[in-house]
């Protein structure tokens, strides 16, 4: 069962590990990126940064759809963790169960502007945004779950 979905640039962080896994009860990180998954030190890295007795999954995004739409995963609570608009895109894509994805962390990049505090994107991500939002996905910013809710729409 997917707890949450969220693109943090950061991954796995003390907002992260302190406060959202243990608000959601969440049993499972899984961290779905490409580049992280086919890099030892970074999955090392990342390791270190999980809470106690939740279990680290890294995995390409193709794969941790694969992973989200097997049955035998429906037992786990999951929180992903994606790092951009564009893989977040692309699994919310093939699981059908991803219906809300969370704004927690982008950083500032050439090209990109601040839609709030701690996100920000550029023209692609915005496009991406858009065609998410028309496909009725709700995008929502908050840093941890206690902040107030706000619709991505809004903000851009």
């Amino acid at each position: 069962m997917i707890k949450l979905t969220r693109i943090d640039d950061r991954l796995v962080h003390g907002q992260v590990a302190f406060t959202w896994t243990p608000a959601l009860g969440a049993d499972c990180l899984l961290i779905a990126n490409d580049k992280v998954a086919k890099d030892e030190f970074m999955k090392m890295t990342l390791g270190l940064a999980k809470p106690a007795g939740t279990k680290l999954l890294i995995k390409s995004v193709k794969d941790a759809a694969v992973f989200l739409n097997d049955e035998k995963s429906k037992n786990a609570k999951v929180l992903i963790l994606i790092n951009s608009v564009k893989d977040a895109a692309a699994l919310a894509a093939e699981v059908a169960e991803i219906t809300t994805i969370n704004f927690g962390g982008l950083r500032s990049k050439e090209g990109s502007k601040l839609i709030s505090k701690a996100i920000a994107v550029n023209d692609d991500d915005i496009t991406i945004i858009r065609e998410m939002i028309a496909k009725g996905l709700e995008l929502e910013v908050r840093q941890v779950p206690t902040d107030n809710k706000h619709l991505v729409a809004s903000l851009i």
